[in-house]
């Protein structure tokens, strides 16, 4: 078994008692694994259907492991010690690349990419990626996918990522933040929600300009592996519809989603905050990402996968692959996309948590 965190077994614990009370109503549970330490709004529209009934409509409980690192995550689903995982390609594709990708399969995409940026201390002088040249760049951690990326985009601009820049990791959250605004760091290479949250503890950031032509790599998936999906479709169907409803849920009223996480994890709530507080909090923190929950390709489905975005990562990160498709599928998509959105509006406009 893989050994889970401290916080790993505290998120399980507390979403066992769940999970047996479902139980005892009928309900499977599923257990969904997380590359965090701790839980974060990053994953809300992941988790949220467990208050807002999706997941019991679809006849399961969720049981969310915080299991520290995408690779523990991946160790755990291989494993079987999960049944769905979060994936993510930048720990994926090298997998690919020496063809130890073989059991697993990505079936909905719920960020879309582009979710990075490097932030600077307003005043700092600092006008481009290019001005990096000999700064120190903090990053949450070198197994964090801010890291890779940025040294991807470096790369394509033509900066050695190894020589030109110093790599110093600063923690996740607010502390990454209180690096920058201290002076131990000279930019932060981070993402999205992320930023969020720093701004939200009223740490002032200023934004370098995103090169052009960025490519768009660096979406998040559920993954899970083949024989589930063969053995468990419905389940498997079912946990992507209830993650498309909350996605849907928050774009139609974000405070609600924030408060319906909130209710579930009042932990995440900023220190001594008031509840009206905490939702702003929340909702100045998914602000960015929620832009990312619809897909950036014309009259595609909420969820559905380009496999365009792993071609992409591979030549970003120079690796070898004669084919992606057995990293994805998209047969699930329609069925996942089966239901009123107008009514799943309806329900987060009149939501009180």
């Amino acid at each position: 078994m893989l050994a889970p965190t401290r916080r790993a077994v505290l998120l399980g614990a507390g979403a066992a008692l769940a999970a047996r009370s479902g139980k005892a109503a009928g309900l499977r549970e599923l257990r969904f694994g997380i590359g965090l330490k701790a839980m974060s709004a990053i994953v809300i529209n992941t988790v949220i259907g467990e208050e807002l009934g999706y997941n019991r409509a679809e006849g399961f409980t969720l049981t969310p492991l915080a299991l520290g690192t995408n690779a523990n995550v991946q160790v755990a689903l291989d494993r079987s010690d999960i049944d769905i995982g979060i994936g993510v390609p930048s720990f994926q594709m090298p997998l690919l690349a020496k063809g130890e990708w073989k059991t697993d399969v990505n079936f909905y995409e719920y960020t879309y990419p582009y979710k990075w940026d490097v932030a600077i201390k307003p005043g700092s002088g600092i006008g481009s990626y290019m001005a990096l040249k000999g700064k120190r760049i903090g990053v949450s951690d070198f197994g964090a996918t801010d890291y890779p990326v940025t040294r991807a985009v470096l790369t394509l601009l033509g900066l050695d990522p190894d020589r030109d820049v110093k790599w110093i990791a600063v923690g996740n959250g607010v502390p990454a933040g209180v690096a920058l605004e201290r002076g131990a760091i000279d930019a932060l290479a981070y993402y999205d929600a992320g930023f969020g949250q720093i701004e939200a503890a009223g740490i002032k950031l200023a934004y370098l300009p995103r090169p052009a032509k960025l490519p768009l790599v660096g979406g998040q998936f559920l993954m899970t592996r083949r024989a589930v999906l063969a053995a468990d479709r419905a389940l498997v169907v079912g946990f992507g519809r209830a993650v498309c409803k909350a996605s849907h849920f928050i774009l139609a009223n974000p405070a609600a989603g924030a408060a319906a996480f909130l209710k579930m994890y009042p932990e995440t709530a900023p220190r001594g905050s008031s509840s009206a507080d905490a939702v702003k909090a929340i909702v100045q923190a998914i602000g960015r990402r929620t832009r990312l929950y619809t897909p950036p390709y014309a009259g595609a489905k909420m969820g559905s996968i380009n496999p365009a975005e792993f071609t992409a990562e591979a030549k970003l990160d120079h690796l070898a692959v004669s084919e992606v498709s057995s990293l994805y599928t998209n047969d699930l998509i329609a069925e996942i996309n089966d239901f009123d959105a107008k009514a799943i509006a309806a329900q987060a406009a009149a939501y009180k948590a």
